[in-house]
């Protein structure tokens, strides 16, 4: 478990990292996001014992960061932003000097054969690291952070710069990742948490601005839930009445009709299930409901709406 308590990160007069607290569960896989310069990476690399802090206390599976600080390093593995490859070294001198580095007990050959399995790298252990494509180099990168098997591992932007195709395997890579470990994904790109994390922690200006599960995140700005129906009926009456039903904010068309059907999207009050209100409704007017959908908002619409503040005002 990772367990952040009170934690200052001060720069003269700035906080870059204003006297936060959360806790990380082993087994979790978090996104850690915030805009530029919210204090996402100054907390990382306290985390990592890369950086003090001004206060607070920071410990990894029971042990204090500042107090132990090279039993904390062996429990985490860290992929930073920019890989720390050696280019000129093959990649199984690489990642021997890696494991060296790591002080790991168990037997290497065997040990770095499986992680290099494991991050798909095996054909390429004779190549030259700086002739091997941006996503080998990143897996190259993944493979020295889990040497050792540690028990956290973080990554800070694991899939800048690469490509469509490259993004979703390191994407599946990370996913078997956070099977056997605690991952924090720090990213910019907001698709890649929905798709791989639990949880989300947001900060901004130094500050936690929500710490929730994925799926939760919409309760906490206060957003409409959205569902997608489809109707077999006469268009402007199902419009009309889905308008007037308890819980129900607004209802639109897309007027397409298919068949005898349209579909109407509707935004309801959270607090209220209102599936149950529609097909009643629907039923008693003998116009069949033929599909329905839930429509999660985009963890970009969130995101904007928590950093901006609720009201919508920018926070500066």
């Amino acid at each position: 478990m990772v367990e952040i308590k009170n934690l200052v990160k001060n720069y003269g007069n700035k906080n870059a990292v204003d006297d936060i607290s959360f806790t990380i569960k082993e087994g979790e896989v978090v996104g850690f996001l915030g805009p530029n310069g919210a204090g996402k990476s100054t907390t990382m690399n306290i985390i990592t014992g890369y950086l003090s802090a001004t206060s607070g206390t920071v410990t990894v599976g029971g042990k204090d960061i500042f107090k132990e600080p090279l039993a904390v390093k062996r429990q985490i593995g860290f992929l930073p932003e920019q890989p720390p490859l050696y280019i000129d070294m093959t990649v199984y001198e690489y990642l021997s000097f890696a494991f060296e580095l790591k002080g790991c007990e168990f037997n290497k050959k065997e040990h770095l054969g499986e992680v290099m399995e494991k991050v798909k790298i095996t054909d390429v252990k004779d190549r030259l690291i700086k002739n091997l494509s941006k996503g080998y180099k990143q897996r190259v990168g993944i493979a020295q952070a889990i040497i050792g098997n540690p028990k956290f591992i973080i990554f800070d932007e694991p899939t800048v710069g690469l490509d469509p195709v490259q993004i979703i395997e390191i994407r599946n890579l990370i996913r078997g990742l956070g099977k056997k470990h605690t991952v924090i994904l720090s990213t910019h790109i907001l698709s890649e948490v929905q798709a791989i994390c639990d949880r989300v922690i947001i900060i901004n200006e130094g500050k936690i601005v929500a710490n929730e599960k994925t799926a939760d995140l919409n309760r906490v700005v206060g957003q409409s839930a959205k569902i997608k129906v489809k109707v077999a009926g006469p268009n402007k009456e199902v419009l009309n009445l889905l308008k007037s039903l308890q819980g129900i904010l607004s209802v639109t068309s897309d007027g397409i009709k298919e068949g005898d059907t349209y579909s109407y999207i509707v935004d309801s009050n959270p607090a209220i299930d209102v599936r149950k209100i529609i097909f009643n409704a629907l039923a008693s007017k003998g116009w069949p409901m033929m599909g329905l959908e839930s429509l999660e908002a985009e963890l970009e619409d969130v995101f904007v709406k928590l950093i901006q503040g609720i009201d919508g005002k920018e926070k500066r």
